[in-house]
């Protein structure tokens, strides 16, 4: 594929993202940080919040699963996914924990365990979309081209 087509590919599949939820101007915020001295930085800053969310994710299930829950430890598992999701602009993941936080502070067992399997859910939609993207950004550069700003999504 020409490197004029790839990046048609990447900015239609990018505005499908925004367009669908999964990201907001976070995300263009932090392609705008990436340049030639640090070209890998979106990769690196994605790969550590999927790393994040899947640990803070299994933490939750265990969490939930105790005799007695504990909901300030839950909330605030709930608090660090919300805030790596808000810095990467996974907006879907992150409108999931604001109301995952407040089934926390009802202390609302079944309304924490259905926040869960949804916020699970979001991510792993995330997830899947971003390593799409990724991979298109790597063909690009692969094929000598540059990464298309997203800006103009924000």
């Amino acid at each position: 594929m020409e490197v004029d087509q790839l990046q048609r590919s990447f900015l239609e599949y990018s505005r499908l993202l925004f367009h669908e939820g999964f990201l907001d101007g976070q995300f263009s915020q932090l392609q705008l940080l990436q340049d030639e001295s640090n070209p890998d930085f979106v990769f690196e800053v994605v790969s550590l919040f999927f790393e994040d969310s899947e640990r803070l994710l299994n933490d939750l299930t265990i969490a939930l699963d105790q005799q007695n829950v504990d909901f300030k430890k839950i909330d605030a598992h709930v608090h660090q996914l919300k805030g790596s999701s808000s810095s990467i602009g996974a907006q879907r993941v992150k409108n999931v924990c604001i109301a995952f936080r407040n089934f926390c502070d009802e202390q609302n067992v079944e309304g924490c365990l259905r926040c869960l399997q949804q916020v699970k859910q979001e991510y792993l939609l995330v997830k899947t979309k971003l390593e799409a993207q990724l991979r298109l950004e790597q063909q690009i550069v692969a094929a000598g081209g540059a990464i298309p700003m997203l800006n103009e999504f924000c």
